[in-house]
């Protein structure tokens, strides 16, 4: 199993709205593609109070490095510029990818 891991930092004012989008579109869209089995949306609890903004981690499951490798390669670039385009300048975000450990 691997996880592609997207943490997300937002501003608060846009929390609501984004939260929204995150659920009815783009975590949908990313599913869809057929190379994740499962998604876990997340938020960040221990947030460090010196840093602005509400972290949130969205969790994709693949059954291995080549379904990842298949959507980093056909479908992020797409669906970033679109999550780029719908909020702009009010987040940050990175993006993980790790390997079970048996």
């Amino acid at each position: 199993m691997v996880l592609y891991n997207v943490t997300v930092n937002i501003e608060e004012s846009i929390q609501p709205e984004w939260i929204a989008w995150m659920k009815e579109i783009h975590i949908p869209d990313v599913l869809s593609t057929g190379l994740f089995y499962e998604s876990k949306f997340l938020k960040l609890l221990n947030e460090n109070p010196d840093v602005e903004g509400i972290t949130y981690a969205i969790q994709y499951l693949a059954k291995n490095m080549a379904d990842v490798e298949h959507y980093l390669d056909k479908f992020a670039l797409g669906l970033q510029q679109k999550h780029l385009d719908r909020f702009g300048d009010k987040f940050v975000a990175f993006r993980t990818v790790l390997e079970e450990v048996p």
